[in-house]
């Protein structure tokens, strides 16, 4: 998962932009970038690390105009950190920027076409450069050779007919030079892209971002959510024109935005997030209390930060404690994706400590937004035994995560996720809880659904390896496993040490 933002305002948008970045910061921690526009020029600063890292003020000083566009990604397989920061520019047409949340899953494809048929050189391995270079192509190719002014159909036949190539998940901020704001979603909706504005002396500022509570932090009114396949254009004046630009679309996000990506504070596709962990952790308590109705839990206990709204929810449902038992270090980030197994064993003891007293002597029932390896699991299990707990149950808020993601979520390959090819009973046994229980998927639909109603279906491939794009084939899906296997990861990681990498999911 990535961050995007971009601002049309009518004073210089850097601090903005900048301001923006650190709170969906944690949808990306490796690098961030920054790219803004005074009119002709443009004005670019990225580079690995946290937002605070990467600005200093002699940067933001460069970072002039009333207009851009900012990044925050994290790692995928096979990346490297630097050379991939984005924004990504190109100088034909106008001068065209672009940042992206999500993955192609034929960008392969793509680059092959742009080098031969398109007469377009990539220097990067990322599907965000390519990405770009298709908008920028057909943006040419819609204005054609005249030299006239760029209207907002040109801008629309684009972004239709780079509908008809990509394939995957993308959520996209794009500048346009002199001109303004370009944001579009695939036509499943799969990433999120919301839209606020804010009116000052009575002119409009307009901010487009991943989600809602980059708005609400600057003081934008969230103005809804781009839909699938749509377009909006947002000229350098603040006026905004809108066009459904895809052939077939159908509101399809991502489940594990609302299980753990966002923010509890955002609004995604109308239902928050917040809502949708109370209710997750509602029906996860109903499920217990059905299938275990004689328990002996004598306290639930979260883990920090995703899994306490649900675990809450939980105990009040069940009429049990719930207490705080992990003390989290803020200085480490998510553990999921990092690049190897020694690091993560090591970075989940730096990251949590037990409270002995909430544990010593009890039956404690553990909550998670979901497990993925199964070794952070095992290692806080094993954290609650040595601080004294009696038995330890484990819940999961989430289904058992089968499969592998590909729309823009970089999980282990299958073979490592601890729920591919084994029984509940036999990751209940692998990661040494006494009882494991986990959400029913048709609990989790619901949970989102019942925040808005017009979701009929949503993208659950890492449950239930169901793509709901339709052409994510074997082949594809072994190329991806040999990405992100940890050897992989060990091998593009080289010698860089913990604190280099700098983003732990």
């Amino acid at each position: 998962m990535c961050g995007v933002v971009g601002i049309v305002g009518h004073e210089r948008v850097n601090q903005q932009i900048y301001d923006a970045l650190t709170v969906v910061q944690h949808r990306g921690q490796d690098a961030a970038g920054i790219m803004t526009c005074d009119g002709r020029k443009v004005f670019l600063r990225k580079d690995s690390g946290l937002v605070r890292d990467v600005f200093r003020a002699r940067h933001m000083l460069q970072l002039q105009g009333n207009m851009g566009l900012g990044h925050v990604r994290y790692p995928t397989a096979g990346s490297d950190n630097r050379s991939e920061a984005q924004p990504f520019y190109v100088n034909s047409p106008f001068g065209v920027a672009l940042g992206h949340n999500g993955n192609l899953i034929n960008a392969q494809t793509l680059s092959k076409e742009l080098f031969l048929d398109d007469l377009r050189q990539l220097n990067t391995g990322s599907d965000s450069e390519v990405l770009l270079n298709i908008f920028a192509h057909e943006l040419k190719e819609s204005v054609g050779s005249s030299r006239r002014a760029l209207d907002s159909q040109d801008v629309f036949r684009a972004v239709g007919r780079l509908h008809e190539r990509c394939r995957g998940a993308y959520a996209v901020v794009a500048m346009i030079v002199g001109y303004g704001l370009v944001a579009f979603r695939d036509p499943c909706g799969i990433r999120p892209l919301v839209m606020g504005e804010r009116r000052e002396d009575s002119r409009t500022s307009v901010m487009i971002t991943s989600e809602s509570v980059a708005l609400d932090v600057l003081g934008y009114r969230l103005v809804g959510d781009i839909a699938p396949g749509e377009a909006v254009f947002v000229r350098t004046d603040g006026s905004i024109e809108r066009q459904i630009c895809a052939s077939r679309t159908s509101l399809t996000p991502c489940l594990f935005e609302y299980v753990y990506l966002a923010r509890p504070d955002s609004i995604i596709d109308q239902v928050a997030v917040y809502k949708s962990r109370l209710r997750m952790g509602e029906k996860l308590g109903a499920q217990l209390q059905e299938s275990w109705p004689d328990h002996d839990i004598d306290v639930v206990i979260p883990i920090p930060d995703t899994s306490r709204t649900s675990a809450l929810q939980l105990a009040n449902s069940l009429g049990l404690k719930y207490r705080e038992g992990f003390i989290k270090n803020r200085y480490i980030g998510r553990t999921f994706i990092m690049p190897g197994q020694a690091e993560r064993k090591k970075s989940v003891r730096q990251k949590l400590n037990a409270i002995d007293l909430e544990f010593r002597g009890k039956n404690v029932l553990l909550v998670d937004d979901s497990i993925v390896r199964g070794t952070t699991s095992q290692q806080i299990i094993e954290m609650a035994r040595d601080a004294g707990a009696h038995k330890v149950y484990f819940a999961s808020a989430a289904p058992p995560v089968r499969y592998a993601n590909v729309y823009g979520i970089d999980m282990p390959a299958p073979d490592e996720l601890v729920a591919n090819g084994r029984s509940e009973d036999e990751i209940r046994a692998f990661i040494g809880a006494d009882r494991l229980i986990y959400q029913k998927l048709e609990d989790l639909i619901a949970s989102v659904h019942e925040g808005n109603p017009q979701i009929n279906r949503v993208d659950a491939s890492c449950f239930n390896g169901e793509y709901v794009t339709g052409d994510v084939t074997d082949e594809f899906l072994q190329g991806v496993a040999g990405e992100r296997g940890d050897a992989a990861k060990q091998a593009d990681s080289g010698s860089l040490d913990i604190a280099e990498l700098s983003v732990y999911h």
